[in-house]
C-alpha cells in the first residue's frame, strides 16, 4: 500500500493515508477473527468433555460419518485457499481478471463443499439420525445406532459443530460473490484491495476450523 496515494478515492476522511487504513482494516478483522476462534473453542471444549466422559460412544459411532465425504471436503477447501491467495497475488499485481477468475473458482470450491454437506445432512435425516430428541435412526446403516447410549448427544455436536461451520461457508460464498461483482467492475487495484485480503483472512480461518473438525469428528 502506498503512502503516495493519499487522496485515493477509496481513502476514508478519518484516516491519513491507505497504509493506516489498511493496517486498521486488518487490525479490526484479526479482532473478530478471534471471536471466531473463541465461538468455535466452546464447542471444541464441549466435544473433548464429552469424548473424556463417554469415549466408548465414539467407538461404537466411529462408522456413522464417511470419512471419504469428508475428506473429499477437507480437499476443496484446502484448493479454495490456494484460489484465495491467488486472487491476493492476482490484485496485488492490478491482474483483475485473475482476481475474478480465482474468486469465482472459490465460489465453485465452497459450493462443492455445500453439496457435499447436503447430501451427509440428508443421508442422516432420511434415517432418522436428528439432533437431540428428534434422534431416532432405523435402516440398514443407521437403525443398529438406536441402542447406543448417548449417541444423540453425539450427534448434536456433529451437526451443531459441522452445522455453524456451513453457515461460516455460506457466508463466505456471499462476500466472494460480491468481490467478484465489484473486482470485475474494477473496484481494486495494487493500491486498494482490502476487502480482497480481508476476505481471505476470514476465508483461511474457515478452512482450518475444518482441518480440526475433520480428524476430531471423522477419523478419531
Amino acid at each position: 500500500m502506498s503512502t503516495a496515494s493519499a487522496h485515493h478515492p477509496k481513502l476514508q476522511h478519518h484516516f491519513v493515508s491507505m497504509d493506516q487504513q489498511f493496517d486498521a482494516s486488518k487490525l479490526g478483522m484479526w479482532l473478530f477473527l478471534i471471536t471466531e476462534i473463541l465461538l468455535f473453542s466452546g464447542m471444541f471444549v464441549a466435544y473433548t468433555v464429552y469424548r473424556v466422559w463417554h469415549p466408548e460412544v465414539f467407538e461404537a459411532l466411529s462408522g456413522a460419518l464417511d470419512w471419504r465425504l469428508g475428506g473429499v471436503n477437507t480437499l476443496v477447501l484446502l484448493a479454495s485457499s490456494f484460489t484465495v491467495a491467488a486472487s491476493i497475488h492476482h490484485i496485488q499485481n492490478d491482474n483483475r481478471k485473475g482476481l475474478v477468475r480465482n474468486v469465482i473458482l472459490t465460489i465453485i470450491f465452497a459450493g462443492v463443499f455445500m453439496f457435499i454437506k447436503y447430501l451427509e445432512y440428508s443421508g442422516k435425516f432420511s434415517h432418522g439420525v436428528f439432533p437431540g430428541e428428534a434422534y431416532a435412526p432405523f435402516g440398514d446403516h443407521y437403525g443398529h445406532y438406536a441402542d447406543v447410549p448417548y449417541a444423540p448427544q453425539f450427534f448434536s455436536i456433529y451437526f451443531v459443530m459441522t452445522g455453524i461451520h456451513g453457515v461460516h461457508v455460506l457466508v463466505g460464498m456471499g462476500i466472494f460473490a460480491w468481490l467478484a461483482f465489484r473486482g470485475a467492475r474494477g473496484d481494486f487495484s495494487s493500491e486498494y484491495y482490502t476487502p480482497v485480503e480481508l476476505s481471505g483472512l476470514y476465508w483461511h480461518l474457515v478452512d482450518i476450523i475444518w482441518i480440526f473438525l475433520f480428524p476430531l469428528l471423522y477419523l478419531i
